[in-house]
């Protein structure tokens, strides 16, 4: 047992390939293969599920036992980062998870601060949605990732950021343009884009609020596709002003009974975080201190 195994395991998960995993640890294919076959003879179990055309997955043991590795290696980069702080050499990586929007809007604010002050410090970024952030955390796999309350799992700390309101977004020759504020009963009879994606949650909320059904003409997933589908005539939609107000051609337009989602970055444990990654979470607290609305006023 060793903890360059423990990396190589990890990695291998993280990529599903062993080529790829020995690309990235500059490694031949067949160091990887030995490598986990040895700590599956040592432990007597079968880690990885292997197949050509499938590619690798872990078994039930190894998706236990990943988790527990995964704790090891990021006790040991805490301790790596604790000596080199001590010296005065910040150094170490931050792996983040964040969606879309919070990539766009949210991310480089914190970077632009965090990285005057502590330049050595590397980062990994993890684009997903909600759901895979939130497993992300609760597996290892990253430090910290931007979410929202309430599709985050309880167990984690968080660190509120921004208020992001929901608002309509039409093309700009609608007739919706020159209106400042649009009823929703507006939409009754409107073509509707409906998110399927991680916000369809708020969408829906507020359909409910208002006691209607809005005219769905398209479902849809990706949110870069439901802009572009707005902006083509297609439809109106609603959805997080974060993402929407970076979309150009497009017109936004404010509710009379908006609601927002809030926008925090979370951890499994602020106390158990690695030096760099508490220094994150200050600089992200001191850049978001007012806890504003995301965007300017429509």
């Amino acid at each position: 047992m060793s903890i360059v195994r423990f990396e190589i395991v990890a990695k291998v998960d993280e990529l599903g390939s062993f080529t790829k995993a020995a690309e990235q640890l500059n490694m031949t294919q067949s160091a990887v293969s030995h490598a986990i076959a040895g700590l599956e003879a040592e432990w007597g179990v079968t880690l990885f599920h292997r197949d050509r055309r499938r590619g690798v997955a872990l078994t039930d043991v190894g998706r236990k036992t990943i988790v527990h590795m995964r704790e090891v290696l990021n006790r040991m980069e805490n301790i790596r980062q604790e000596i080199a702080l001590a010296s005065s050499l910040e150094i170490g990586t931050i792996r983040i998870g964040t969606f879309a929007s919070a990539s766009a809007c949210l991310l480089p604010k914190i970077l632009s601060t965090y990285q005057k002050r502590y330049p050595k410090i590397e980062f990994r970024f993890y684009e997903g949605t909600y759901e895979e952030i939130s497993e992300w955390l609760h597996t290892g796999i990253i430090d910290i990732g931007f979410v929202v309350p309430g599709a985050a799992k309880p167990s984690f700390e968080l660190v509120p950021l921004i208020k992001d309101k929901m608002v309509v977004a039409f093309p700009p020759e609608h007739k919706f343009h020159s209106q400042r504020m649009i009823r929703i009963q507006q939409l009754r009879d409107e073509p509707f884009i409906m998110p399927t994606g991680m916000y369809r949650v708020h969408v829906e909320e507020l359909f409910r609020q208002a006691h209607m059904e809005p005219a769905v003409r398209f479902e849809v997933h990706d949110c870069n596709t439901i802009a572009n589908m707005v902006r083509e005539g297609l439809g109106v939609t609603i959805g997080p002003e974060l993402f929407l107000q970076t979309q150009t051609n497009l017109k936004l337009g404010r509710l009379d009974n908006t609601t927002w989602r809030e926008v925090a970055l979370a951890c499994p444990s602020a106390s158990d975080a690695s030096p760099a990654a508490k220094a994150f979470l200050a600089v992200a607290k001191e850049v978001f201190a007012d806890g504003n609305e995301a965007g300017a006023e429509l």
